[in-house]
């Protein structure tokens, strides 16, 4: 049985919480415990003597923490997909980001409480995200519509706006996205990034750091203005507005869609009813298929163009993988080609 089982390493200081997960994940007979360590010491030793399907790591311990642990990982080259265990606190949010930065493949907010570890919400999205990080995806065929790789670069002074839509491996691919937009894009962007409520003000601030242009968390009421970029808060929806010939940000509460809040779909359905004349929309890395019916509603009242990010460049082909399958994209790239094709699609001022 274990033959097909996916192997695990459970990585925490508390001998607690090591039981629990190891009761979360033995009762799914899809994966198993191969080993537990209490330490970053501990799971360095196993990592480099044995092979993993996936690494569920704490990240404050003694004797070596998540992050350096992390960093050896990617400094010996040694492939595993690493889950991280993250909290709320500021200082836990700007670690997870970290930790999404040195390449761990999602995480989870860890538990604060055995009752917490138990309920249906937090198992069913812990083993959904193991299930994602353990999985080896079919090939299938693209579809796109005529004229893949047209880049056209409209003439200043259009009326264009950018959106982006990500899920897992999100942040490390945006990392490589905002940062080489350029001061003169004559377009804002919006983002909507799968991410619980207390970690996008990291995120944001951590892609402010690195950018030319202006990111920030959205706000509600916050004007979209050119030269910005607008992150999606964690646990509400985003959506477009318009005033008196002015744009503004909407958060809104309401149920999750595609299971999550923010959704992508949200965000480009309300750009139909815009002034904006035409919409560059980008689906980057992530499980799930959120953004393409968005996409797909907003085709029939804007004009648009559809950037996928290629397969071989997302942590999960999840989102792109939908959307490709419409036909509705014109563009797949690499994950290093996105800022290019967003920059000669929305143009400079």
């Amino acid at each position: 049985m274990e033959g097909n089982m996916k192997k695990i390493l459970v990585v925490d200081d508390s001998a607690l919480m090591r039981r629990i997960i190891c009761d979360i994940i033995s009762a799914d007979n899809r994966f198993f415990v191969q080993d537990m360590a209490a330490n970053g010491e501990e799971a360095m030793s196993l990592l480099k003597e044995h092979s993993y399907d996936a690494v569920i790591l704490d990240v404050i311990m003694p004797k070596m923490d998540g992050i350096a642990v992390l960093e050896q990982i990617r400094r010996l080259g040694i492939e595993t997909k690493v889950v991280v265990f993250s909290t709320t606190t500021t200082e836990g949010a700007a670690t997870t980001i970290k930790a999404l930065e040195l390449g761990a493949f999602d995480f989870i907010h860890k538990p604060n409480a055995i009752l917490e570890a138990k309920t249906d919400h937090f198992m069913e999205r812990f083993l959904s995200i193991l299930d994602c990080a353990t999985q080896r995806e079919e090939p299938m065929v693209e579809k796109i519509k005529e004229g893949k790789g047209k880049m056209v670069s409209e003439e200043k002074g259009s009326n264009k706006i950018v959106a982006i839509a990500s899920s897992t491996g999100g942040p490390k691919a945006l990392q490589e996205v905002i940062p080489y937009l350029t001061t003169d894009l004559d377009a804002p962007v919006l983002i909507v990034q799968h991410m619980p409520a207390g970690f996008t003000a990291s995120l944001a601030q951590r892609l402010d750091e690195l950018s030319a242009l202006h990111v920030q968390e959205a706000q509600d009421g916050m004007e979209i203005c050119k030269g910005n970029v607008y992150l999606a808060q964690g646990g509400k929806h985003m959506e477009v507005a318009q005033r008196e010939g002015r744009h503004y940000i909407v958060l809104k509460d309401g149920p999750t869609r595609e299971g999550v809040r923010p959704c992508a779909n949200f965000m480009f359905e309300t750009l139909g009813a815009s002034g904006y004349d035409s919409v560059v929309c980008v689906v980057l890395t992530g499980m799930g298929a959120d953004g393409t019916q968005g996409i797909q509603n907003l085709s029939k009242q804007k004009s648009i163009h559809v950037i996928a990010q290629e397969k071989s460049t997302c942590a999960v082909y999840g989102m792109p993988r939908s959307v490709v399958a419409t036909g509705i994209v014109d563009q797949i790239e690499p994950l290093d080609n996105i800022a290019s094709a967003i920059i000669l699609n929305a143009g400079v001022k």
